[in-house]
């Protein structure tokens, strides 16, 4: 789908409808990102379990977004997968971080998937289902925000992006920081809803109001279904 229209250097030749209004975009200067679809927090038996939540309602949204994955390769796009991760020696997590709360494991506590959070370790990897291929870009995070203390930024300036399609978890945590992170670097975003959660539903609703309250202050909201019918 063609506009003919220019943003900047990039010229926008798809557009969805979103809210607050539609949002439009390039495929080569727009990037996916999967915000931490991890083992840890999807899977029975990682850290989100250890602290009291139900991560069925986080593996509800993988088959969606393995669909967008899909087809977002399919159609050549950029990318980039984030992991919360710290070194073996924590040394990037502070004890404030480490501390906070009344888990039953902590991170780098040795867990059923080998230490909680730490870069290397089976539960600290992206699920099967939505797995990194060669290609594209990994970013090990060691805050809640996908460009704290990362080259995420440098690396999508490197590739031309000026725009960004969100998915994954959780919505109010680390998918929101790095949304806002984003719009404060100049960034276009757009969070698709049905390929994100939280453990609380509520937190999710409030957060998508947010992200596209007073015009789009922090971006834009949609399903993937709009996204999925301009890439097919």
């Amino acid at each position: 789908m063609y506009w003919g229209h220019t943003w900047g250097e990039a010229t926008i030749d798809m557009k969805i409808d979103a809210k607050p209004f539609a949002f439009e975009f390039a495929l080569h200067s727009t990037a996916l990102v999967i915000i931490d679809m991890q083992r840890d927090f999807i899977e029975p038996g990682g850290f989100g379990q250890t602290l009291g939540n139900d991560v069925s309602l986080l593996s509800a949204i993988v088959p969606t977004c393995r669909a967008v994955l899909v087809a977002w390769r399919k159609a050549g796009g950029l990318v980039v997968h984030t992991r919360e991760a710290h070194d073996a020696q924590l040394s990037n997590c502070p004890p404030a971080k480490r501390n906070r709360g009344n888990p039953s494991l902590r991170i780098g506590d040795v867990g059923s998937m080998g230490r909680i959070l730490v870069a290397g370790e089976p539960g600290n990897q992206i699920i099967a289902a939505l797995a990194p291929v060669v290609g594209e870009i990994v970013i090990d995070k060691p805050g809640k925000g996908a460009f704290y203390a990362t080259a995420l930024h440098d690396m999508l300036q490197q590739h031309g992006m000026t725009h960004l399609l969100f998915m994954g978890v959780t919505t109010e945590v680390c998918v929101q920081t790095s949304m806002r992170e984003a719009n404060d670097r100049g960034y276009d975003s757009l969070l698709l809803t049905d390929c994100t959660e939280s453990y609380f539903p509520q937190f999710k609703a409030q957060t998508i109001e947010m992200v596209h309250a007073q015009g789009g202050i922090v971006g834009w909201t949609a399903a993937s279904t709009g996204l999925l019918q301009v890439l097919d």
